[in-house]
């Protein structure tokens, strides 16, 4: 897969992510996607499959009002690629972690893509 077709199914995932356009996002991911978030260095979610990506792709779409993740770059290797993210997003709900309607969340991390058949088949989120 040439890194004009990554960085286009990168962009794709991205473009639909901030739209909130769950279809959008699932359009461009392997029916076996992995998805993986670590946070500090510990894994703090895993979600294999493309079902349980839309279902948790839904819920998370109801805690913002807001979500924006800008790509800083790309880091492009063999069987996938690397983006550095600026994330920025507005709570719609009390958490239980402490965070409030309204609060805003900015972040700085990267994500990793891997591809398999022409789609995304794997998603860590790193911050």
């Amino acid at each position: 897969m040439s890194d004009e077709a990554k960085k286009k199914l990168v962009e794709t995932y991205v473009q639909a992510y901030n739209r909130f356009d769950v279809e959008g996002m699932l359009s461009v991911l392997h029916d076996l996607v992995v998805f993986e978030n670590i946070s500090g260095g510990e894994m703090t979610l895993e979600i294999k499959g493309i079902e349980a990506f839309r279902n948790q792709a839904e819920q998370a779409a109801k805690i913002f009002n807001e979500r924006t993740q800008k790509i800083e770059d790309f880091v492009f290797s063999d069987d996938g690629c690397e983006v550095n993210i600026d994330y920025r997003g507005i709570i719609a709900v009390d958490l239980p972690n402490g965070l409030k309607a309204g609060d805003e969340i900015k972040l700085k991390g990267k994500s990793v893509f891997r591809f398999a058949d022409g789609k995304i088949s794997k998603i860590q989120d790193i911050s």
